[in-house]
């Protein structure tokens, strides 16, 4: 068998029956028809020149700190064919079985997959228990800055804005989804950091890292379990999020969406990375979405919340609904009185400018110890100071 380059109309002689998976990089099969063939290189500088001529050098550094590149027979390289595709799966399947596959390095951005969901699923369900799956995705941010970095700002905002809801609004919407991948047949999708790597986490990965290089973000993942869908992913204005209610009922708490969707999923990674803020959310937090970030800064995200307290499940000033996760750094004594009490609209923090993890866990307290004393009058003198905190900005939720 042998391989064509296409470009330098070069012929080189490769091993046949071999266990790593080379497609779609400028090289055609001579005398085969079929959609993927592999083989071993003579030479570990071939399959090196394979990774560089689909991305660059410093995306094989980056692999290659990550995989062992001497031990390729048990990496498959792919790209630009759809994995999740009856055909070319069943190929990839026996491939990898056959020749216990531990790795797969794809090429083929995420932003051009139609079931990205199904096709990760597809990845999990090649690879065994620890192997893992290195890829890349064009973020939102970083097709902006290539396609539209050197216009001015008046020209490009609009630009921005109509492609944003062409790529993200209209394939939401029944009618028009259709019609949106029939014009894009599933290429070119819309996608934050943030959302690929919580897809990634449903579909049964665990993040090791990601790094942004040369105008793609390239992540490292491992598998860890099967494809599971604990949370539901939201691209709607309003969100209901797991929070923790009165008596531990768990209740579905209103606001308005201010991350990306998926981030759900990936809450412990990015409070691994940089760990909780000093007002006790996650730090340098990047699924939150730019309006998200306005709404938060003025409070805008929690008025939903007004749909809480019309079904009973809260009141307008209150201790804050937590996560089961964020409620397990409580002191015992404090979670096991909290339990008494509904959650509030407006937290304790807020009136007595008790922002950090520590002062807003003894705000409660101090809150609780107000309210079991008088009942009556403690929730509107604390509305009352958290209206004024407000108004004279002397405290912002973010």
């Amino acid at each position: 068998m042998r391989l064509e380059n296409k470009k330098l109309r070069k012929t080189t002689r490769i091993k046949s029956g071999s266990r790593v998976l080379l497609e779609d990089m400028g090289y055609k099969i001579i005398n085969s028809d079929e959609i993927i063939k592999n083989f071993v290189p003579r030479k570990r500088s071939t399959f090196e020149a394979a990774i560089i001529r689909e991305s660059n050098f410093a995306v094989l550094k980056y692999i290659s700190e990550h995989l062992d590149l001497n031990n390729i027979n048990k990496i498959l390289l792919t790209s630009n064919h759809d994995i999740y595709s009856k055909k070319t799966s069943r190929h990839v399947k026996v491939l990898t079985q056959n020749n216990n596959v531990r790795s797969i390095v794809d090429f083929k951005k995420v932003n051009d997959t139609r079931h990205i969901n199904k096709y990760f699923e597809t990845i999990n369900s090649l690879l065994p228990d620890a192997g893992i799956y290195i890829g890349c995705v064009e973020s939102n941010k970083q097709r902006n800055e290539r396609v539209h970095g050197k216009k001015n700002n008046i020209i490009k905002k609009p630009i921005i804005l109509v492609q944003f809801l062409f790529h993200r609004v209209l394939p939401k919407l029944g009618f028009f989804k259709k019609i949106y991948f029939g014009i894009t047949k599933g290429k070119y999708r819309y996608l934050s950091t943030a959302e690929t790597l919580g897809r990634l986490v449903s579909c049964g990965f665990e993040i090791i890292e990601f790094k942004k290089i040369r105008g793609l973000t390239y992540f490292v993942t491992m598998k860890t379990r099967e494809p599971y869908f604990a949370e539901t992913p939201t691209y709607g204005p309003i969100v209901k999020l797991n929070r923790v209610g009165k008596n531990g009922k768990m209740i579905k708490v209103y606001k308005f969406r201010t991350m990306h969707p998926y981030a759900e999923y990936i809450q412990d990674f990015v409070l691994s990375l940089n760990g909780y803020s000093p007002i006790g959310k996650p730090a340098e937090d990047f699924r939150l979405t730019a309006w998200g970030k306005f709404f938060r800064k003025f409070w805008l995200d929690e008025v939903p919340q007004l749909i809480n307290v019309f079904k009973g499940e809260m009141k307008l000033v209150g201790i804050r609904p937590l996560s089961l996760r964020f409620l397990e750094e409580y002191p015992e004594d404090i979670k096991n009185q909290r339990m008494k009490h509904k959650p509030g609209c407006v937290p304790p923090y807020v009136a007595l400018l008790k922002q950090d993890v520590e002062q807003y866990i003894e705000s409660e307290k101090i809150y609780m110890e107000d309210k079991e004393k008088h009942p009556y009058t403690t929730d509107i003198k604390y509305f009352s100071k958290a209206i004024y905190n407000i108004l004279t900005n002397k405290i912002r939720s973010s």
